[in-house]
């Protein structure tokens, strides 16, 4: 068994900010999918998601972002899954806007949600797939930017990333973290950050 998370914030205030973008693609997959999310065994919503003999956990967890780590780390108890088998899918303000970025471990790179998934699960060897939304105006608070939606002149290139994620996921549960890797680490064709695809990882 697997377990796809998507990390964000609930209720409706928090709906299509930068910070959940992760709620976006779970979303996203369970649509794709023909699912539906219930309730379940910890703060979180899930569902089920069957493929190729094997069974995907797609969870949304309910509890702030800061604080998503206790979602999981139940779920995996419960479920009895390793690290090995978890994908977590966030927000990124250190990649540009758009830009995916998959590893198989490795620090939270400022990233709250990542940091209490790590604390909470005891490592920081599951994987993790980030989706850039800009650092925008470096005077303005952090926070303040990951809490407010996208502009106009960004929803177009943040719903590609969405569907790229899309793909990105239902790659990594058939293959695993190097063929995605390969596959979207990359700037998106068309795009204008140049000819160098190196983005250090925080």
């Amino acid at each position: 068994m697997k377990l796809v998370a998507g990390l964000g914030n609930p209720g409706e205030r928090y709906r299509a900010t930068r910070h959940n973008v992760g709620f976006a693609v779970v979303d996203g997959l369970v649509a794709r999918q023909g699912l539906a999310f219930e309730t379940g065994t910890a703060d979180a919503l899930e569902t089920k998601w069957r493929v190729a003999g094997d069974v995907v956990l797609l969870v949304k967890p309910l509890t702030f972002m800061n604080v998503s780590g206790e979602a999981v780390a139940a779920l995996c108890r419960y479920y009895r899954i390793g690290a090995p088998d978890i994908l977590i899918v966030c927000d990124d303000v250190n990649l540009p806007l758009g830009r995916l970025r998959i590893r198989a471990n490795g620090s939270e790179g400022g990233h709250n949600g990542l940091r209490s998934i790590a604390e909470h699960l005891g490592t920081i060897e599951y994987a993790r797939l980030r989706i850039g939304v800009g650092r925008g105006d470096a005077r303005r608070d952090l926070s303040d930017h990951v809490l407010a939606r996208f502009a106009s002149d960004e929803q177009t290139a943040i719903d590609a990333a969405v569907g790229r994620s899309l793909d990105a996921v239902e790659m990594w549960v058939e293959r695993g973290t190097e063929p995605v890797m390969n596959a979207f680490n990359r700037a998106p064709e068309g795009s204008q950050e140049g000819k160098s695809d190196d983005i250090s990882e925080p």
